[in-house]
């Protein structure tokens, strides 16, 4: 069987949404709204910046969310703890390029946080996932944590999620990629040449 690189999908879809317009068009899609004028993203994408060998997907700053969206072809429970890492060095860029003073007595209004993980491996899970940092603490849930995190994973693979398919072509189509790449593969075919 050919060996297909197993985070291609990942590299793809941070190809495929990198632009304005795809980004947007995926934003409406997964919040239900209708915006129209994509110059109003920021994206803020923390570029070659890789903590212990993890990269962020996708991040920008839109109607008052700072955004994150993050392709998975694998199930990881430690989403929310990556979350957590890459908010904090979005937030601190952030506040950087707006100069703010933390020190301040004047309180700073920072964007709401917004987790988006997009699913598409092998393993079997629901449309919709809740996963939250505070699933990880040790001695589990029984005290009130100082932090959370929390990321939405949507299972986008090819027949899951037919509504937000159905909102977001650009989404429909990668998803549809990636399905024909896996029967291609499975049935002995290179996957360059489907």
């Amino acid at each position: 069987m050919t060996k297909v690189k197993r985070n291609f999908k990942d590299s793809l879809f941070r190809m495929v949404f990198h632009g304005k317009e795809e980004l947007l068009s995926l934003y409406n899609a997964v919040n239900g709204s209708s915006y129209t004028n994509a110059d109003d993203l920021e994206i803020n994408t923390l570029e070659d910046v890789v903590y212990m060998g993890m990269k962020n997907d996708i991040s920008f700053l839109f109607a008052s969310y700072l955004n994150l969206y993050e392709a998975q072809s694998t199930s990881n429970p430690n989403m929310p703890l990556r979350g957590t890492i890459y908010f904090g060095d979005l937030l601190r860029g952030w506040g950087e390029s707006n100069h703010f003073d933390m020190y301040s007595e004047k309180q700073i209004m920072i964007p709401k946080p917004k987790f988006l993980v997009f699913y598409n491996g092998l393993k079997k899970e629901p449309e919709r996932k809740i996963l939250r940092l505070s699933d990880s603490f040790e001695g589990g849930q029984d005290e009130e944590a100082a932090l959370e995190c929390t990321a939405i994973m949507l299972n986008i693979n090819y027949g899951y999620n037919q509504e937000l398919m159905e909102k977001c072509q650009t989404l429909h189509d990668y998803s549809y990629f990636v399905e024909t790449v896996r029967q291609g593969v499975r049935a002995g075919k290179h996957w360059r040449k489907l």
